[in-house]
């Protein structure tokens, strides 16, 4: 909330404490829907009514009365059943945009605090990233942004799918079908023989077992093997940098699971001692949950002594809390791992860490309108192909607005759009929901959408230019009074900082990409409907002072969300 409508409450409540002796009564002032409502507007006086035994309009009517002494009011009315609608004078609503500059930039990190780690993308090597990587993958970073951009120490985190029974399988594959050494072989290679064991594997059930035994021989040590995992890793990392660097992500730590190897037997004998652990059918170690818990029992070492993701997950929440001591960790992964993510928490519970704030940040899946994906069937929709399917089609766009649309650089303007539309489409919608995977609506350049972001951007960079300044010289002085587009523009511009806080409280950053939206609906409307440089002082300097607020936020918030935006277009 910005200051002047934290005044507007703390004025709010005395003034019904002195009345009706309802002391530090809860007074919400909200931004109306419609602009012609207020700045800001409350229905507080419908419930103190109800509490006092008077009417709302009474109560409203106070609130009016004693309000409008407020040197930060400029007007104040009372509607409907007891509404309270209030517009700030200009001074106190341009005075307020000193906040919203000051949120275009990062806050110092407050590095005594504990750091809040966040982990996402979780690719699985030997295999292509696919379209519904990049759920976690933008999610991710958009709320490690959210928290590194506010002052938290943050830590990011990819956790590698680099060990399993799936590497004992690619390696039987590679034996058997494999052309070539395996370090001459593409990403795209690896997946094609990995495809090929499986449907193998579906006429010969005894390749599974194969698969299973050249596991652990690599968990064993197996020199051979060991070194086929490692020219395996390195492919794929490779392939997986290059896509990362095209969605602006950067993972500072990349922690493959083949990391925690030597930390699982201490942790499974502890507990094991704790007796939180108990051996199971044919040798397997699991664990049993309290009846008050709800869970199933889960597996933790598989009866051939094999560790599983469970393990590993063990091991990494004891190396993160020994490494950074964090005050939370939060894990962004798809719905599907719900229940992995109850057992391994109520688990290390059980084991009496001193543990952080653990959560799972539940992403919805990503479903297509006409096919189902499946790594082991081969038909899977990779993320690179999405991209420069984007990318082509932001050309096309390009060449049919060229008149409207001017660029020297065709190439990094299309690759700017296709993969920021991708990239918008899916940080635009609440992250818990899921996501049918739809072309058209997917590589939309028109309304809600990055292009439409850009493209705004670069409108209010073209009228700066012209202007010849490069940012806000600052608000001028003596402004008696604002029409409607400026203090739509201005009310949401005020938003930003409070926008900022709210997504990263709440780990969603569609609040974030909303919020880009109707700021870029206000200022086109703003520029569409008020002289900017031909208007007279003091209105020019107030109009491109607007302009260039509109343009930080708009860069500020686009680059949170892993987007660019151009300066011409």
């Amino acid at each position: 909330m910005h200051l002047i409508s934290t005044e507007l409450v703390t004025a709010s409540q005395k003034i019904l404490q002195k009345k009706y002796g309802f002391a530090k009564e809860s007074v919400i002032w909200q931004r109306p829907e419609s602009r012609e409502h207020g700045d800001v507007s409350t229905t507080v006086a419908l419930r103190i009514a109800q509490k006092a035994k008077v009417s709302p309009q009474e109560v409203a009517g106070i609130l009016k009365d004693e309000l409008s002494k407020l040197s930060i009011i400029e007007r104040i009315d009372v509607v409907g059943a007891g509404y309270v609608n209030v517009w700030f004078t200009p001074e106190a609503l341009l005075a307020q945009l000193a906040q919203t500059r000051e949120a275009c930039t990062a806050r110092v990190k407050r590095k005594k605090e504990a750091p809040v780690i966040v982990e996402y993308s979780q690719p699985n090597i030997a295999k292509p990233l696919g379209i519904h990587h990049i759920m976690s993958t933008v999610i991710g970073q958009t709320i490690a942004n959210l928290y590194e951009h506010l002052g938290h120490n943050t830590i990011r985190v990819n956790h590698i799918g680099d060990w399993g029974t799936q590497f004992g399988k690619l390696a039987v594959a590679v034996e058997r079908w494999g052309t070539k050494p395996v370090k001459e072989c593409s990403i795209d290679e690896l997946l094609a023989l990995y495809v090929k064991f499986h449907e193998e594997a579906e006429k010969d059930p005894s390749l599974e077992d194969a698969g299973r035994e050249s596991f652990c021989k690599l968990e064993q040590g197996d020199r051979a093997l060991r070194e086929f995992w490692q020219e395996v890793v390195t492919i794929t990392m490779k392939a997986m940098d290059h896509l990362y660097e095209r969605l602006h992500v950067h993972i500072e730590h990349p922690h493959g699971e083949s990391m925690y190897e030597e930390m699982m037997t201490p942790i499974l004998e502890e507990g094991l001692k704790k007796e939180v652990f108990r051996k199971g059918e044919k040798g397997a170690i699991v664990v049993e949950f309290p009846s008050d818990m709800n869970l199933p029992t889960a597996v933790v070492q598989k009866a051939d002594s094999a560790t599983i993701y469970m393990t590993r997950d063990f091991a990494q929440i004891q190396y993160r809390i020994n490494r950074w001591h964090p005050q939370a960790i939060y894990y962004v992964v798809d719905v599907a791992q719900s229940l992995h993510f109850q057992q391994l928490f109520a688990t290390v519970k059980l084991l009496q860490w001193d543990l952080p704030h653990l959560e799972h940040l539940v992403i919805g899946r990503m479903r297509f309108k006409d096919r189902k994906m499946s790594t082991r069937k081969g038909n899977i929709l990779k993320l690179e192909e999405v991209l420069d399917e984007a990318v082509e089609r932001a050309k096309v766009v390009i060449e049919e607005h060229k008149g409207k649309i001017q660029t020297d650089d065709i190439n990094g303007l299309a690759e700017m759009m296709g993969v920021g539309a991708v990239v918008y489409g899916v940080l635009s919608q609440n992250r818990k929901m899921d996501m049918v995977f739809d072309w058209e609506k997917m590589l939309s350049f028109d309304g809600n959408s990055a292009p439409y972001l850009q493209y705004t951007h670069a409108r209010a960079r073209s009228v700066l230019r012209k202007a010849d300044i490069a940012d806000s010289e600052g608000f001028p002085k003596g402004i008696l009074s604002l029409n409607q587009t400026e203090r739509s523009l201005i009310g949401t511009l005020l938003q930003f900082s409070e926008v900022l806080e709210e997504a990263r409280a709440t780990h969603m950053p569609h609040k974030v990409a909303q919020y880009l939206f109707t700021l870029c609906q206000d200022f086109n409307a703003f520029y569409n409907s008020e002289s900017i440089l031909q208007a007279q002082e003091p209105l020019r300097s107030l109009r491109l002072a607007l302009t260039a607020s509109t343009a930080s936020v708009l860069k500020t918030g686009a680059e949170l969300l892993t987007l660019r935006v151009p300066d011409r277009m």
